[in-house]
């Protein structure tokens, strides 16, 4: 049975994701950290507090496995600092929550481009934090770098909602992805070995391991 620690739960795939790892007999049981209290989600503990690294400063039932489903965007964040704190600093904070708390394994959200070397300020920050967990030398690490993705978001992005149709007509990577084929893939990947400690799963391979997925049961 696997104990898991899960933030972003309120977004777009970490809501997926949570309900996923709810309704699965195979997790006793999940902790998620968030700023404000969930609603309407039974059997999972929930500290919270407006800043979400007291919030995982309240854990401390151990855990086997870490997902992080944190993101934003730098509009959405209103500042370069702000989008850094959300989408370095608190995913760095997740990890070392999960390294204190005995987790083996952590899953985390990036994105297509992520590339410390970018000289895109949102590619270059998300490479970062991907350099930032792997020299935590996790045991096992799992990048997912999605394309755009696609969902009923609380608030919308004016970007996505223009740019949408095209990236559904593109091929392979490119080609946008849906929050809950991103969610259904981290599961199933969480149950999958990795031959190296570090994996990182593009785009196209998560639709195929949702679809995958699908079928299986």
């Amino acid at each position: 049975m696997q104990r898991v620690l899960i933030t972003g739960a309120t977004g777009l795939v970490g809501g997926h994701l949570l309900r996923l790892l709810n309704s699965d007999s195979r997790i006793d049981s999940i902790i998620a950290p968030t700023r404000r209290p969930l609603s309407g989600v039974s059997g999972v503990e929930n500290p919270h507090d407006p800043q979400l690294s007291d919030a995982l400063a309240l854990v401390t039932e151990p855990v086997d496995t870490v997902f992080c489903c944190l993101g934003t965007t730098r509009r959405e964040a209103g500042s370069k600092e702000a989008f850094v704190l959300a989408d370095y600093t608190l995913v760095v904070d997740t990890a070392l929550t999960g390294l204190r708390l005995g987790a083996t394994q952590m899953l985390v959200v990036s994105s297509m481009g992520a590339n410390a070397r970018s000289l895109f300020f949102y590619n270059h920050v998300k490479g970062e934090m991907e350099n930032a967990l792997m020299a935590q030398q996790w045991p096992s690490l799992t990048i997912v770098r999605p394309s755009m993705l696609l969902g009923d978001r609380q608030k919308k992005r004016v970007n996505e909602s223009l740019l949408a149709p095209l990236f559904r007509l593109l091929p392979g990577n490119w080609k946008s992805i849906s929050a809950h084929d991103v969610a259904r893939a981290m599961l199933a990947l969480a149950f999958s070995p990795a031959s190296q400690p570090t994996r990182v799963v593009k785009s196209a391979q998560l639709r195929a391991i949702a679809a995958d997925s699908t079928l299986a049961k």
